[in-house]
């Protein structure tokens, strides 16, 4: 089984950040929407990143937000991931072709017409979470993953699976053979802040069934 990128999403603090790094996470997630819970002024997530080691990822999360913000934030933090997480549509994920930093489009699912409704991205990658009427992520809820039996990675290329993905659950996510896994409240205390036993536990259950001695 190949090894999923794992993204640790709602970063706020620094000892959350290299917790996670130090723990194997591949990508590290900075909230930029304002309404969240987990909202970080690009400021602050530009201290916390400027100690991050160079092979971890920044993807930062954006709801609904207009081109120059994202071009702005993307260029004075030097992210290497704009998540996209609103209405935004496949036009719109266009118009970001000149970034420097690769696109995720967050596709929020209730059926599998939303998973259909993904392929008319033409971003680098996708994510498929839970839908919530009025929530952009960090639910705690999953969708029905009895509806990804219909898509494969070649249908929708790098495809990343979020949506209440915790230690209890984790093992099932990984054996779904995603692109990578994006962890947000799952391993939280409280919004924006880690529990750092579960991140242990996560990434521990992570790494025995890589390696064949998790659970079957």
């Amino acid at each position: 089984m190949l090894a999923p990128k794992v993204k640790i999403c709602g970063i706020t603090n620094v000892d959350d950040a290299i917790a996670a790094v130090q723990l194997g996470a591949d990508l590290l997630g900075f909230n930029f929407y304002s309404k969240s819970p987990r909202y970080i002024e690009p400021a602050d997530a530009e201290k916390i990143i400027r100690k991050l080691p160079a092979f971890v990822d920044t993807v930062g999360v954006f709801v609904d937000a207009d081109v120059d913000t994202i071009r702005k934030t993307t260029g004075d933090l030097m992210l290497n991931w704009v998540q996209l997480h609103g209405d935004e549509t496949p036009g719109f994920c266009v118009s970001l072709d000149s970034l420097s930093a690769q696109v995720i489009k967050a596709v929020r699912v209730k059926s599998p017409r939303d998973i259909e409704y993904a392929k008319n991205f033409a971003t680098d990658a996708i994510l498929l979470d839970a839908f919530h009427p009025s929530l952009y992520g960090g639910t705690g809820e999953r969708f029905d993953w009895k509806t990804l039996p219909e898509i494969t990675g070649h249908i929708l290329g790098r495809t990343f699976l979020a949506g209440g993905i915790n230690p209890e659950n984790v093992i099932e996510a990984v054996s779904l053979g995603f692109y990578g896994i994006d962890i947000c409240s799952g391993i939280e205390d409280s919004p924006g802040r880690k529990d750092h036993k579960k991140m242990i536990e996560l990434f521990n259950k992570i790494k025995a069934v890589l390696t064949g001695k998790g659970e079957q």
